[in-house]
């Protein structure tokens, strides 16, 4: 009798919860639904160019499918661009040259099966002819989805603990007594941003370091750049993660936000190609911080890219921290008792 009425007023708890409710239920059939969406997707159509082809070849080779281009300076600034993932030039002896952009093993496998198609009665080794815009031919899978991980881990665990560190200020009075006091809210959010990202520059540091000189990832560009990007991101997960610990009342309900905040961004990140994902639900990646933080990490790191090439990424990371920082502004006044 008194487990049944134990267990009973445990149903009832949780019944009460709709948070814990919707995160029971409903969250994982959110990302379970994500995950058939972008498994079940067509494979990834290569777009390769053919530059110049000589009139007595072009007779002969079967280009449907193919881009023309007039010479190798367009297809290589269409490639940069992202407008291609390879081109083909042929010699005098019809033997094709290929260049690839090189930053996905993957894609790289579908230009190379591409080029192929080029000539289907003969079997032709291609290795010796592919020039790689980018990486090189050892090139894995782990350097190619290294600067994705490298983003989305970091992310994750400033995004836990400034939300949960913030939720416990509130939960022992710390917030409710300073509220109290002439400090304005903006100065005590900016405080907490500037204390937690003395911590958070440090993890940054050591997270990045240790990825690349320890784990052996690919570095194609400078480490500087590498760690203004995690830092911007780091910013950016610190002040969602303040602003989210506004709306929970324990550290569980603080959890309840990973599911549907944070695991999603994995998928719209790059580390799966986002050309195959059905278009209604590809615009989910252009409005998540991950997306741009992954873009500008792979081009430091795979590609090379220098500061100037990042400032777009770097600037849509400093506007999504803007932004939570005045959401967060605008949360905590009704905290506010006077």
């Amino acid at each position: 009798m008194r487990i049944s009425g134990f267990v009973l007023r445990i149903i009832r708890q949780l019944f009460r919860d709709k948070r814990t409710l919707a995160l029971m239920f409903l969250a994982p059939i959110l990302i379970l639904t994500m995950l058939s969406l972008v498994f079940s997707t067509k494979d990834y159509e290569a777009k390769v160019a053919v530059v110049d082809v000589p009139q007595p070849l072009e007779a002969k080779l079967d280009l449907s499918g193919f881009e023309r281009y007039e010479n190798k300076d367009e297809a290589l600034d269409a490639m940069k661009d992202g407008e291609l993932d390879g081109y083909v030039t042929f010699d005098s002896s019809a033997a094709p040259d290929v260049v690839v952009e090189g930053s996905d093993p993957s894609v790289n496998g579908a230009v190379m099966k591409k080029v192929q198609t080029l000539f289907p009665s003969q079997s032709m080794n291609l290795s010796d002819q592919v020039t790689f815009l980018y990486g090189n031919e050892d090139m894995g899978m782990f350097d190619s989805f290294g600067p994705v991980l490298l983003g989305f881990f970091v992310f994750f665990f400033v995004f836990l603990v400034s939300g949960v560190s913030f939720l416990r200020e509130r939960t022992t009075g710390t917030l409710e007594r300073l509220l109290a006091s002439p400090i304005k809210i903006w100065e005590m959010v900016v405080s907490y941003v500037i204390g937690f990202g003395i911590v958070t520059l440090l993890q940054a540091a050591l997270i990045s370091w240790f990825s690349i000189y320890i784990l052996d990832m690919m570095m194609a560009g400078s480490f500087f750049n590498v760690l203004i990007v995690i830092v911007l991101l780091s910013f950016t997960a610190l002040t969602l993660g303040i602003l989210l610990s506004a709306f929970a009342k324990n550290e569980l309900q603080m959890m309840q936000f990973i599911p549907i905040v944070v695991v999603p961004q994995i998928f719209f990140s790059g580390l799966f190609n986002l050309d195959t994902i059905s278009e209604w639900l590809s615009w989910v990646g252009p409005i998540t911080p991950l997306y741009y933080a992954a873009n500008a990490l792979r081009d430091v790191m795979i590609r090379g890219f220098g500061f100037s090439d990042l400032l777009f990424n770097l600037g849509v990371l400093a506007g999504f921290s803007l932004l939570f920082i005045t959401l967060n502004v605008a949360a905590l006044k009704k905290y506010r008792k006077i």
